[in-house]
């Protein structure tokens, strides 16, 4: 609001500028009075906030978004942060060409197999039987339910009650060219730390398993490596598995098309022509049954393909896997297959094998050929080389 005596001295104002410039006075006093408005709006309301990546030239407020790029950029991160180019294979590669269901008799006890329906019901007249163990799965062609159980029927006619099972459906990634930096998964949920270090402050974000995540920078400290995943946030290598781009061929490979198998990582990456073309999360061989290092070929594809046996001298450890889909052998009984009981990836836990989860078996199963090479290798050195150390392997 204008008072009296402001308002008195913009009519004076007024009154010369109209004498001086030869115009009404009427007209000299708007004039006057727009530009005292301006003024007074000026005063009022400050400059805009800038906008990200513009310059602090005065001109705008440096404040909120464009603060925080700056802190981004002075960080080595460019803004936006560059997505990697890749994008999971389709989900229709991992719909299993079986139904499979888990056997939910007592592991100590045999699996009975019945001529009909009838017979697996009453549990009588059995005709034959898969041994007792912990790990023990089949694939159905029927299903029939009763008092609350699902009896089962083979492909040979028997019948058995057993529990259909779900699986994994974690995908890897398909590039379309070379990623700029190291990438990964999260094998574990983890909080992320604020620097290289467990003494420094958690952020308060968390990490869930089998999230993607990127790696920016790696170092050493405290008996443990540690991966920047974002600028200020960093997380231990026994929680993330990570893949860092090799695309020269290894020692021994005289083809522009090989696959590795990174046994501390527990990753597996495809390359053709240079390029990274697949990536992804595996599980290998567990101590002391590990998967052996080496550089093989694969000599046998099967879409599927049953798997039995036992280490233990009292076989209690025997394991029966019907119609894995999706095998390749390349090391003796070691073979790349899809593993349908496995919830979870990133860790040893097999007889030797390296098992993938449906979708990337069959994305696998497609690319290669036999005669491909696989590279299997242990950068932490801790992995026996010696040939005698190994046996046949299993699954």
């Amino acid at each position: 609001m204008i008072k009296k005596g402001m308002l008195k001295r913009i009519l004076i104002t007024a009154l010369l500028l109209s004498t001086f410039l030869g115009m009404p006075s009427h007209q000299a006093f708007a004039f006057t009075q727009t530009a005292d408005i301006k003024a007074q709006e000026q005063s009022y309301f400050p400059p805009p906030l800038c906008l990200p990546g513009m310059p602090d030239d005065g001109t705008c407020l440096f404040y909120g978004p464009a603060q925080t790029v700056l802190k981004i950029n002075e960080l080595g991160f460019p803004y936006p942060i560059p997505e990697l180019p890749a994008a999971h294979p389709s989900a229709s590669l991992g719909e299993m060409p079986v139904f499979i269901a888990r056997i939910n008799y007592p592991d100590d006890e045999p699996a009975l197999i019945y001529g009909s329906f009838e017979d697996a019901v009453a549990r009588t007249n059995s005709i034959s039987q898969i041994p007792p163990g912990a790990m023990r799965y089949i694939s159905y062609v029927n299903r029939l339910d009763h008092n609350g159980n699902a009896y089962l029927q083979l492909s040979s006619g028997g019948w058995l009650r057993a529990s259909p099972a779900a699986h994994s459906d974690f995908r890897g990634l398909e590039f379309f060219k070379n990623p700029e930096n190291d990438f990964g998964w999260i094998a574990n949920e983890t909080p992320t730390y604020s620097g290289p270090s467990y003494t420094t402050e958690k952020t308060g974000n968390v990490l869930y398993r089998e999230e993607l995540v990127q790696v920016y920078e790696t170092v050493e400290g405290e008996k443990a490596i540690w991966y920047q995943v974002a600028p200020n946030e960093w997380v231990d290598s026994s929680k993330a598995k990570v893949v860092s781009l090799n695309p020269n061929s290894p020692e021994g490979v005289d083809s522009d098309r090989w696959i590795e198998v990174n046994l501390l990582q527990q990753t597996l990456s495809v390359y053709e022509g240079g390029e990274l073309i697949f990536a992804t999360l595996v599980s290998t061989g567990m101590e002391p049954i590990f998967t052996r290092p080496g550089l093989f070929n694969i000599y046998e594809k099967k879409p599927l393909e049953t798997m039995q046996g036992a280490f233990m001298v009292d076989r209690s450890d025997f394991y029966y896997l019907q119609d894995v889909p999706w095998t390749m052998y390349f090391d003796e009984a070691r073979a790349l297959h899809a593993a349908y009981w496995r919830a979870y990836y990133g860790y040893p836990e097999t007889h030797g094998c390296v098992n993938l989860s449906p979708t990337d078996a069959h994305w696998l199963y497609e690319w290669a050929e036999e005669g491909d090479f696989v590279w299997v290798h242990d950068p932490s050195g801790q992995t026996p080389t010696d040939p005698d150390y190994y046996g046949p392997g299993a699954p």
